[in-house]
């Protein structure tokens, strides 16, 4: 005897035997055979799943190929050939107010919709910019390809920096004027106006040519009173520390010793790393002439197998930082993993905890969440 079934069903059961009605064979399918039919259909929408996953991770694959090949913070560089005045003119009367400070590097910075401001607007407390010589003036770039004589370090960094932290001490001095508080000279954060942005210099063409358009073009803002500069015997901090970096002339960086403004960012990997307790730094980098001790993570630390550090590579970054430290540097890992995202915030969260002071990162916004434990999509 035949079950009576519920009506929504049978219309539903016939409606997916009518899906193979056009197939051979179908009139030899008995109509009473539904579980038949339904487990048929139900492997066929496990098979569609199985073939979206499939797609899905061959479009993961392909987004991590690309960035593997341009690394540097994609979604940024699709206005980044746009250099007209129009693009930094909207932010003429930008402030920092509401800003909160993330130890984070904005690399290769120049690649963002909006250089600097963008950092400056996330927080970053450091900068970082590729710069070159080129027809007499420095210009700024990840390659010779890409260069433009209308991107200069000047227009794009000094003129607006100098700007910005004039018109922040204007409004200081009116203070004073008004309520006779004695207000120290104020940086480019209205959150800190006593934090320092670093400007990382890397300089790409050949240093020692390079070197006396720098200091040249830092002369307004060493006028003004704005770098953190060593006296010989102090070290003075202002609105803005000049680093350098790459092909640097380390020489001259050395050669004053009474006024010192721009200070080395130093290998990492080549401080003395010393087993004991009892580390003494040599007096080769210090305060007075450096400020980032730097180093590209994959060479430096090696690849992370497992999404985990291992013991060997645990043991290795707390030496670094520990001796780095010692030198009274600043540790900064550049070329960590950018993707998946789950492994990247899974480094940033180690290197931080490991005593890192800065997070090198192309994106931003993730960079300066703080806790990435609770951001760990390791597809994404």
């Amino acid at each position: 005897m035949v079950r009576n079934r519920p009506y929504f069903f049978s219309t539903w059961a016939d409606w997916i035997l009518s899906i193979d009605k056009i197939q051979p064979g179908y009139l030899n399918i008995r109509r009473s055979s539904y579980s038949t039919v339904i487990f048929r259909f139900l492997k066929r929408a496990l098979l569609g799943i199985l073939v979206f996953l499939g797609i899905l991770n061959v479009v993961s694959f392909g987004r991590h190929v690309i960035v593997e090949l341009f690394p540097d913070d994609l979604d940024n560089r699709l206005g980044a050939w746009d250099f007209s005045d129009n693009r930094l003119s909207i932010f003429s009367h930008w402030t920092t107010d509401g800003v909160t400070l993330s130890n984070c590097h904005s690399h290769n910075d120049y690649w963002r919709k909006i250089p600097l401001y963008s950092a400056i607007r996330a927080g970053c407390i450091s900068v970082g910019v590729d710069i070159w010589l080129s027809d007499g003036d420095i210009v700024v770039g990840h390659n010779p390809p890409s260069l433009d004589h209308r991107v200069t370090l000047n227009t794009l960094y000094l003129r607006p920096l100098l700007e910005m932290i004039r018109r922040h001490n204007d409004y200081v001095k009116e203070l004073q004027r008004s309520y006779e508080n004695n207000v120290s000279l104020a940086g480019v954060f209205a959150s800190d106006p006593s934090q320092s942005l670093t400007l990382l210099l890397d300089i790409k063409s050949d240093g020692y040519e390079l070197w006396p358009h720098v200091m040249n073009q830092l002369q307004p803002l060493r006028e003004a009173g704005y770098l953190t500069y060593f006296d010989g015997i102090n070290l003075n901090q202002r609105p803005i520390t000049i680093v350098a970096s790459g092909n640097a002339p380390i020489d001259q960086i050395m050669a004053n010793h009474t006024e010192r403004d721009v200070f080395y960012d130093v290998p990492l990997d080549k401080l003395p790393l010393v087993s004991s307790n009892k580390r003494q730094p040599s007096a080769d980098y210090n305060i007075s002439n450096s400020h980032y001790a730097s180093v590209d993570f994959r060479k430096a630390v090696g690849e992370i197998r497992h999404n985990r550090f291992s013991a060997t590579q645990l043991a290795l970054i707390r030496e670094q930082i520990g001796i780095a430290h010692d030198y009274g540097l600043k540790v900064r890992y550049w070329g960590t993993p950018t993707w998946p995202r789950g492994l990247r915030n899974h480094v940033w969260h180690i290197l931080v905890r490991e005593g890192v002071d800065l997070i090198n990162a192309e994106d931003l916004r993730e960079a300066t969440r703080q806790d990435w434990r609770k951001h760990r999509s390791w597809l994404l």
